[in-house]
């Protein structure tokens, strides 16, 4: 610990040095480890003591090191499920042109992200479950879904303004949307057999349905 906090001042007061690539790789490794436990034993009992055997540590004094707290590690499996989401999501909308593929996309990528890493998904509903309506890690989750949201009504709207979509309210329809995904997630984190990926294209379908202009 000295030799970080002697580092720390070599870097002004109150501020502290850039991640090596080390730490930064360490860092990574902890919230892999954090990941698995949590689904596994849920928030509660996911020690750091479980935490740093699972991720080969000598002792829980190196998760101390990397975060400031359990609340740090905890807001920090979040970002890391957003920013896994982000990546994997993302590519497979911007492909297409069409919105009704992209609305498609969407809906099934976000089930496949669920098939894929479902530990990811599982611990990022076990651990917004249990932290503080005021935690940062829990308002920045809901800002981050909100603009989310947004960017997806303003989508809805342009299928509408080309044709592509019928009448409807957009921020009635992206709710049922997210609402639907989200019942997904939380009955596949208690039922293990579920086919998450046939349930997306169960919901792309219904979706599609519900938006196309037909005439």
């Amino acid at each position: 610990m000295q030799a970080r906090n002697s580092s720390d001042k070599q870097n002004g007061a109150g501020r502290k040095a850039k991640p090596s690539f080390t730490e930064t790789g360490r860092r990574a490794q902890i919230v892999a480890a954090a990941i698995e436990v949590i689904a596994e034993v849920g928030y509660h009992g996911a020690s750091f003591a479980k935490i740093a055997q699972r991720a080969g540590l000598s002792s829980t004094g190196m998760i101390s090191y990397h975060f400031d707290g359990r609340d740090d590690l905890m807001r920090e499996v979040v970002s890391e499920v957003m920013r896994l989401g982000e990546a994997y999501v993302r590519p497979r909308i911007e492909v297409h042109e069409a919105y009704a593929d992209r609305l498609r996309a969407s809906i099934e990528g976000n089930l496949d992200l669920l098939a894929e890493y479902p530990n990811h998904l599982a611990a990022m509903v076990e651990v917004l479950s249990h932290l503080r309506g005021d935690d940062p890690g829990v308002v920045a989750f809901l800002d981050h879904a909100e603009s989310l949201l947004a960017l997806q009504v303003e989508q809805l709207r342009k299928a509408q303004r080309a044709g592509e979509f019928c009448d409807f309210d957009p921020w009635v329809m992206i709710r049922a949307i997210r609402a639907a995904i989200d019942d997904v997630v939380r009955r596949a984190t208690r039922d293990p057999e579920l086919d998450v990926r046939a349930a997306g294209r169960e919901l792309a379908d219904l979706f599609d349905r519900a938006t196309r202009r037909t005439s």
